[in-house]
């Protein structure tokens, strides 16, 4: 990944990506209703690693994995997943949404949800077999909700609900794992659950890219950090990224980017 957004997203064009990267992002902007959100971002996602991203709110972290995901619309800029489009490679890549964004109230059980995490090996109007059930059950067991498999999810609490999402990630065998706010609202408990989970990913050599709001813990639970402010201020490890003048960058400068980022926009324009 990139240790600085001046000099590494300049100097690193589509052709520098690692092909072999779980995720590459070269040159990426994405707009809604033509006012910029994020701009230029480029990236390389180390494979085996637990991968934070932090920013301030409206910075467009969620923007940026639902614009790789092919969720939102980009307007420039190429995504590769273990060096294909996403489209190639979805068996490959595990989603958890933000807990807001689901409908809680449909009426699924535990056991269902984990279920669908099989579904892009199985197929959707293929019968799911014993052995989708059993993976499924397993994946439960691993988030501590086995006991749950048969609770309506309208039922469960918010910290619950996060390890039912997290169970059904689990049950794809993805090789990549991205997780949109795993952490936020959840009990202290269910943070040592997610925590634990995401280590024993990384110890079977699976990468986790992770947005994350708390940075009291970002030293202790990840081992790169990508610092986003509508563009990349600094990517890396975090030992050597995660630090008070990045911090300043990421969220101080906030006007001043939007307003080169609308600069940009502009000219980008009138050519």
């Amino acid at each position: 990944m990139n240790h600085d957004a001046e000099t590494g997203n300049r100097a690193r064009t589509g052709g520098d990506h690692l092909p072999s990267s779980p995720l590459s992002i070269d040159d990426m902007t994405v707009a809604y209703h033509r006012k910029p959100v994020l701009w230029d971002v480029d990236l390389d996602i180390p494979e085996g690693q637990l991968i934070g991203m932090i920013g301030p709110n409206g910075a467009g972290k969620s923007t940026v994995i639902k614009a790789a995901l092919d969720l939102v619309p980009k307007i420039s800029g190429r995504v590769r997943f273990f060096g294909k489009p996403y489209a190639r490679q979805r068996r490959l890549v595990a989603y958890v949404p933000q807990r807001e964004s689901i409908d809680w109230d449909f009426p699924v059980s535990a056991l269902d949800v984990a279920v669908m995490g099989c579904y892009g090996r199985i197929g959707w109007f293929r019968p799911v077999t014993r052995k989708d059930r059993e993976v499924a059950r397993e994946a439960l067991d691993r988030v501590g909700m086995a006991d749950y498999a048969h609770r309506q999810i309208s039922q469960l609490s918010g910290g619950q609900q996060q390890r039912v999402f997290l169970a059904r990630a689990l049950a794809q065998e993805a090789r990549m794992y991205i997780m949109d706010e795993p952490l936020a609202g959840v009990d202290a408990a269910t943070e040592r659950v997610i925590v634990g989970l995401l280590r024993d990913l990384r110890e079977a050599g699976r990468t986790v890219l992770a947005v994350h709001h708390d940075l009291q813990t970002v030293r202790e639970y990840f081992d790169q950090v990508i610092m986003l402010n509508m563009r990349v201020v600094a990517a890396g490890p975090t030992a050597d990224v995660f630090t008070k003048e990045n911090l300043d960058k990421t969220y101080g400068g906030r006007l001043t980017l939007l307003d080169e980022a609308a600069q940009a926009m502009a000219m980008n324009g009138r050519e």
